[in-house]
């Protein structure tokens, strides 16, 4: 997602040179929420890596593991 604001702001630097002021405020505008998406999709990835990452390291217990003889 973060590849397509990319490519959607290099659209609109193109469209800005050559003076095309319509296309380039819309690209600009799909980039911006583009980015956008992705920030909030990454901090609720984040958030979620983290909650779970403590639920697993507070449940391991070395004494409930079956040792083998």
């Amino acid at each position: 997602m973060l590849k397509w604001a990319g490519v959607f702001f290099i659209i609109a630097l193109i469209a800005a040179f050559f003076g095309f002021v319509g296309i380039a405020g819309a690209a600009i505008e799909i980039a911006k929420v583009l980015f956008f998406i992705f920030v909030i999709l990454f901090v609720i990835t984040l958030v979620a890596g983290i909650v779970a990452g403590r639920r697993v390291a507070g449940t391991f217990d070395e004494s409930s593991e079956q040792k083998e003889d």
